[in-house]
């Protein structure tokens, strides 16, 4: 049978299968030629591939190389990169304050003046809707989308952070530093090697953490060894990025949650439990001293139901915290020892600074660390280079539209900020790539002959800015300062002998934080203390 013996109205007819056949093919054709052509982020530079498929981009970030890749691009493409169809990246100073900012813009007209607030830009749901790995599906301080619910779940935790909270505190984190510079000294005694301190700043910011929100210590440092499940969080990092990255593609989404090893949903249940064990076990007795649990208890004591967080808010911020309160702080240790074991000179002259200052090790606290100048300098430079959280995880612009950094991006238009960028760029900071911590002294910004006068400080947030900025940064810098000092106070220390035992942090992976690896460096205490 030929086509002739067909019925006349079906001759020539194409087949079913044959427009299948031919939509599967020019569809992505004709989408790529829109995305590259007409779509409303086509005017933004960025490469062909990126604005055709986001594939490229989610690679990169699988890999852990995200930011070293972003920051190629931007050298290569400007401030502003298109790094998917309907996302950009953004590597400049003005972000914090257009995105991160309340806006407030004045209209003239012939008649008045108007002043109008624009909308926020609010976090992007693919990143930030909690996703049931680790924290289960309840959004926290960290997580919430919505303004109103972050600011009600921020004005219970508030009075945990502040600094008159923090004077509270100090005994419980000087406690656990002055037991890490025991164990350190221990260490250092019982072997002529190196000492890998990566582990021994995780020990101290865990069990500090541990200690001020669920009222008792990891034990960490007690038992110089990390404990089960603070080891297992590491891993779910990881995890998280994978699960996350997955729901541009909600087929892959569903079949890898479908697939996924029962080891690693174990784990994450596993977590859970810990949680609400923990937070249950802390609700039960009381404290001597304010810490991040009084605020939240005192809320559910007032009985005002409004304000009062549920205990499945309770239990994700905390399954949340666990990590955003201590990881984030040992990473900038980490970094900023390794650059200054590197670096003699700013090494030696931040000792001189902590030994010159202090006759007694015991007259070393927070109020005495405050404003001491080059060991404030020294912390900047390592916030600087060594911040915790490289990229910040994309927001979306209102459905209007918004302008930012003299760019119009079209409503929901996904946009991620790009700190390790802002950080290292040449046009930013004189030597940008050097660890330079004279650039944050007083001098460097009225001397206008100073290599550093004209450098972008306000590039650097390392705690964000506006209503989202971190509420933990006093607890942070209390421990950066006391960590840091009585260190210098207590021992003396030298880069590692073997070139393969230095680590060079540009190698270093990022999935959401940074993966860090040892920091092998000598350790000698103090001859006259030993």
């Amino acid at each position: 049978m030929d086509s002739t013996d067909l019925p006349e109205d079906v001759q020539g007819r194409p087949s079913i299968l044959s427009i299948l056949l031919f939509t599967a093919i020019a569809y992505p054709v004709l989408k790529a030629f829109y995305n590259i052509y007409f779509h409303p982020l086509s005017k933004i530079p960025g490469p062909v591939l990126h604005s055709v498929s986001r594939v490229p981009y989610v690679a990169s970030l699988l890999k852990g190389w995200a930011v070293h890749d972003l920051q190629k691009l931007h050298q290569r493409y400007g401030p502003i990169v298109r790094v998917a169809p309907d996302e950009v990246s953004i590597a400049q100073a003005e972000v914090w304050n257009e995105m991160f900012q309340p806006r407030l813009e004045h209209e003239v007209d012939s008649a008045s003046v108007r002043t109008i607030r624009h909308r926020e830009f609010l976090k992007d749901p693919i990143w930030w809707e909690p996703h049931g790995t680790t924290n289960g599906k309840v959004a926290n301080v960290i997580t919430a989308i919505d303004p109103e619910h972050h600011a009600r779940l921020r004005k219970v935790l508030a009075p945990a952070f502040t600094s008159r909270a923090l004077k509270s505190q100090e005994p419980c984190i000087q406690r656990y530093v002055n037991l890490l510079v025991e164990r350190i000294r221990e260490a250092a005694t019982a072997s002529e090697d190196e000492i890998d301190m990566k582990d021994w700043f995780i020990f101290t910011t865990f069990d500090i953490f541990g200690d001020l929100g669920f009222g008792e210590s990891f034990n960490c440092l007690e038992n110089s060894r990390y404990h089960p499940w603070v080891a297992r969080t590491f891993g779910s990092i990881k995890a998280v990025v994978w699960v996350v990255a997955t729901r541009y593609w909600p087929a892959i989404h569903y079949l890898l949650l479908l697939c996924m090893p029962p080891s690693i949903r174990e784990m994450a249940d596993e977590h859970r439990r810990h949680v609400q064990e923990k937070v249950r076990q802390r609700m039960n007795y009381e404290v001597g001293r304010p810490d991040v649990f009084s605020p939240i208890m005192a809320a559910r004591r007032d009985g005002d139901k409004d304000v009062a967080m549920s205990m499945d808010e309770i239990d994700a911020l905390f399954s949340s915290l666990v990590n955003a309160a201590s990881e984030t702080t040992a990473t900038t240790l980490t970094g900023t020892l390794n650059c200054l074991v590197q670096n003699p000179g700013p090494l030696e002259r931040l000792t001189q600074e902590i030994r010159g200052t202090f006759n007694d090790e015991s007259e070393i606290t927070i109020d005495a660390l405050r404003d001491l100048p080059y060991l404030n300098q020294v912390l900047k430079e390592g916030l600087r280079l060594f911040t915790p959280v490289p990229w910040i995880m994309p927001r979306r612009a209102p459905p209007e539209g918004a302008t930012v950094c003299g760019v119009f991006l079209p409503g929901g238009t996904s946009i991620s900020t790009q700190t390790y960028t802002m950080n290292r760029k040449q046009e930013y900071w004189h030597e940008a790539e050097s660890f330079i911590p004279d650039r944050w002294a007083p001098e460097a910004l009225t001397n206008e002959d100073s290599p550093f006068y004209n450098d972008r400080r306000d590039a650097s947030q390392p705690f964000l800015v506006g209503s989202r900025a971190c509420l933990g940064q006093h607890l942070a810098w209390a421990e950066l300062w006391l960590i840091s000092a009585k260190l210098v106070w207590n021992f003396d220390f030298g880069q590692a002998e073997d070139p393969e035992r230095r680590l060079k942090w540009e190698s270093l992976k990022t999935y959401v934080l940074v993966e860090t690896q040892p920091v092998w460096v000598k350790v000698k205490p103090r001859p006259y203390l030993a």
